[in-house]
């Protein structure tokens, strides 16, 4: 019998930016980026999940721990590979 659930592992780093991205789209208006309205069930979900699992979100300095998983997480500039492809993470 197949597991009826999917799990998707996320470094810290990884969950905390996509927490934010997650948030943006959440609050905007973004109905040409998500144009099927089922899409918002599994978005809210993996949101709400990241909320419970990410403490440092109500953190007096998330700003900077968010810019810093972000610099983190970008490539460097001489990196020509898209190491995120294919990555089992």
């Amino acid at each position: 019998m197949e597991n009826p659930e999917i799990t998707i592992r996320l470094t810290p780093d990884e969950a905390l930016v996509l927490s934010d991205w997650l948030e943006q789209v959440q609050m905007t208006d973004l109905s040409h980026l998500v144009d099927d309205a089922a899409v918002w069930a599994p978005l809210h979900r993996i949101a709400g999940t990241l909320d419970k699992s990410l403490p440092g979100i109500f953190a007096t300095d998330y700003a900077e721990r968010l810019d810093a998983a972000r610099r983190r997480l970008r490539p460097a500039p001489d990196d020509d590979t898209d190491d995120h492809e294919g990555s089992d993470t």
